[in-house]
């Protein structure tokens, strides 16, 4: 797939603001917008609990977007978080976050999302749904949709194997297009969907914290109180933060932007709040169009579905599956073009393949993305790859965390280190995030443990990796 190695390995810097903008934020909006509100709205009953889990989730990825770009003004090169982690920490603890990073968290996100596409894509050529089974052998299934998310994968890959600016380019085509489309429905939901009995009657005690049940047409209440409150706003907060995630991509590729000091900060705080305000809103407007039953138990957690099939009717369905076929073939383009370079720092650091840290003609690192691209095809073929998702949310958690405190611990280590840009608010801003998740990540290790422990065991699988890599011959 390479047909040449430059023989000296240098980034070129050749995206603007724009396009570091739009890496952000198409990273960020993948298909949760369109299904996570019923999942938070089981778990927490009222309209106004519901709302008030996006609005955290912005907060705290704003707070940690605005004290990561301290970090990405002292490391202006290739890498993001695990350069960041590395450098406040070691390498042993660098290599843990880019060992799960490549063996579930990037490369299992990319699968999953790339499955999305081909459910919803489902909708309008219904030959591509995952239950038509091209290959049945008992112990293994091909399913088409599996085919059509390895061909998206594969194509996306393709095109960021052409040059960063190809595929910064269609990211920002994308972007724009499913931002627009998305202000649209928000609009379009406002001024034809929006009912004001409906409106009234789901903000009737919606402060009550409480579970939602359905056994057949019955619904059941049932009121938290102490822990389980706190189960279940962890539980929420899971669904929200990780509609947000991704919003760190463009640090992966800092050594690709222009004035990279000043432009990966100022991205990830315009792409994070735009984001943010977008999820709000869209929120504001499914509570607007749709009874909260049928947000919460919208057939398969598609509220954008319901949604759209109040504002537009029969067509409706078609419209949702157009917009999530856009937004998550951008997401996955944002995920391919940033998560390569990661697996490429890792190999020149000797902790990844050798291939790996190679540019191609391009200027970008051919064989690191099209590892990353083997792998996350063979996630989808094992048709695990979202159980494999959830294994890591705590372990996600736990390197957000670690990072920020490494602000804490590189102004006390490195004062001198030049820093074009500082955490605003700190040392009081940076500490509510890491409250915040730490107490996310405590609560999930408590009520979800079926997936935080084995998480866990697959970070700590890395370090006897790690240990065989060092002592490895160059």
């Amino acid at each position: 797939m390479e047909t040449a190695t430059k023989p000296v390995n240098e980034f070129v810097a050749r995206l603007g603001l724009l396009d570091a903008t739009m890496i952000v934020a198409g990273s960020m909006i993948g298909s949760g917008i369109f299904i996570v509100a019923a999942e938070v709205t089981r778990s927490v009953g009222g309209a106004g609990w519901m709302l008030a889990m996006w609005l955290l989730a912005g907060l705290v990825t704003v707070i940690a977007a605005v004290s990561y770009g301290e970090l990405a003004a002292m490391f202006p090169r290739a890498g993001g978080q695990y350069v960041y982690l590395r450098e406040a920490y070691n390498p042993l603890v660098g290599f843990l976050y880019g060992w799960s990073f490549f063996a579930v968290i990037q490369t299992g996100t990319i699968a999953a999302v790339g499955v999305a596409f081909a459910k919803f894509t489902a909708y309008l050529i219904p030959a591509f749904s995952d239950t038509n089974f091209l290959l049945d052998l008992g112990f293994f299934r091909l399913s088409a949709a599996q085919l059509v998310s390895i061909f998206v994968i594969v194509l996306l890959t393709y095109v960021n194997s052409r040059g960063v600016k190809e595929g910064a380019a269609l990211q920002t085509f994308l972007t724009i297009v499913k931002l627009l489309s998305l202000f649209g429905l928000i609009i379009c939901g406002f001024i034809w969907g929006a009912k004001a009995d409906v409106w009234n009657a789901n903000w009737q005690n919606a402060w009550h914290l409480a579970s939602l049940t359905k056994n057949g047409d019955a619904l059941s209440y049932t009121t938290l109180s102490a822990l389980g409150a706190f189960g279940a706003i962890a539980i929420a907060m899971k669904g929200t933060l990780f509609s947000s995630d991704s919003w760190h991509s463009i640090t992966s590729i800092a050594g690709e932007v222009k004035r990279p000091e000043r432009n990966i900060g100022l991205s990830l705080v315009l792409g994070t709040l735009v984001v943010t305000v977008i999820y709000v809103l869209t929120n504001l407007m499914y509570l607007a169009v749709v009874p909260l039953n049928d947000i919460a138990f919208a057939p398969s957690d598609r509220v954008g579905v319901v949604a759209a099939d109040y504002i537009f009717g029969n067509s409706g369905t078609i419209i949702i599956a157009l917009m999530v076929m856009i937004s998550t073939f951008g997401c996955n383009n944002g995920l391919i073009l940033s998560g390569a370079r990661v697996y490429y720092i890792m190999a020149k650091d000797g902790l990844f393949f050798r291939k790996a840290g190679q540019l191609n003609q391009n200027d970008v690192p051919g064989y690191s993305l099209w590892m990353q691209c083997l792998w996350a095809s063979v996630l989808c073929l094992t048709g695990e790859y979202n159980n494999l998702l959830a294994l890591v949310i705590f372990g996600v958690l736990i390197f957000y965390i670690l990072t920020i405190l490494g602000i804490y611990r590189l102004r006390r280590l490195q004062p001198d280190l030049p820093r074009p840009y500082k955490a605003p608010g700190y040392p009081y801003l940076p500490a509510v995030y890491v409250v915040i998740a730490l107490a996310l990540a405590v609560l999930l290790l408590f009520f979800e443990t079926k997936y935080t422990l084995p998480g866990l065991g697959i970070i700590l699988a890395g370090i006897p990796i790690y240990y065989w890599l060092i002592r490895q011959p160059d």
